[in-house]
């Protein structure tokens, strides 16, 4: 395929990297496979429920990876015969017409990636603060985060090393790599992601422990660190937090 004419349509291979989804992993594969996407691929990290089974009988291909996200979409990727690698995560939603997103826009000139703007599937105002501020952030920084939907072209994702083995922070890492080779574009379309993570730790919690590991990160503290503060498997981890009373009332 000449991938040097901008009007050359690439194959699209979508990844969900994936453990214990099998509430929303069909629903998942349905939905790209119907934006006509080349092909789906479920990274399975160890599934304990049916996410494989309901994965394989959906259409998608499987196959099996040591969990941790980063390693999943790396071995995902390395599954994929699509010319541009599409990360989704499975509670995140894409317009059936991604594709012509896509397209438009890896066939700009020193664009070398791209994501979706951020949309929460929840109608309080608290997420459209949010919402504002990671759009800002992914337009004008070029700093979109993994919950939009990262693609690249395959040949790109190999010439920056693919995502690094990492416990946490692996988007924010990829995408700096990214910055680094050229232009990452927002796309005027919405990737709609579920607010489960909000809706279960509470609004600020979330936002807050989000945040402090992504300056965590940014003073160079090892991931797997950061890893321990999120999940509160050190003592005085993020996740040990107390949620405001607010959120206690609102559960």
């Amino acid at each position: 395929m000449d991938h040097d004419n901008p009007m050359t349509k690439r194959l699209i291979s979508a990844i969900i990297p994936a453990r214990n989804e099998e509430k929303l992993i069909g629903q998942s594969v349905d939905r790209l496979r119907r934006s006509l996407v080349h092909e789906v691929i479920v990274a399975d990290g160890g599934s304990s429920d049916l996410t494989v089974s309901t994965a394989r009988a959906h259409g998608a291909k499987v196959v099996h990876s040591p969990s941790g996200r980063g390693i999943q979409m790396n071995c995902g990727a390395q599954a994929a015969a699509g010319d541009v690698l599409l990360f989704v995560h499975a509670d995140t939603a894409l317009p059936q017409d991604l594709d012509h997103y896509i397209q438009s826009a890896l066939a700009q000139r020193h664009t070398v990636a791209g994501a979706f703007r951020l949309r929460i599937d929840d109608g309080r105002r608290a997420f459209r603060v949010i919402e504002r501020y990671a759009n800002w952030r992914s337009r004008w920084r070029q700093m979109p985060y993994g919950d939009q939907a990262i693609f690249l072209s395959s040949d790109m994702f190999i010439d920056i090393g693919r995502y690094r083995d990492m416990a946490a922070m692996e988007d924010l890492d990829l995408v700096r790599r990214l910055r680094r080779a050229g232009r990452i574009a927002t796309v005027a379309a919405d990737a709609m992601t579920s607010a489960r993570r909000w809706q279960r730790d509470g609004i600020w919690r979330t936002t807050m422990i989000n945040q402090v590991c992504i300056l965590g990160y940014r003073l160079g503290i090892c991931p797997t660190r950061i890893a321990a503060w999120r999940n509160g498997s050190v003592p005085g981890g993020l996740a040990h937090i107390p949620p405001p009373p607010e959120a206690i009332a609102g559960r």
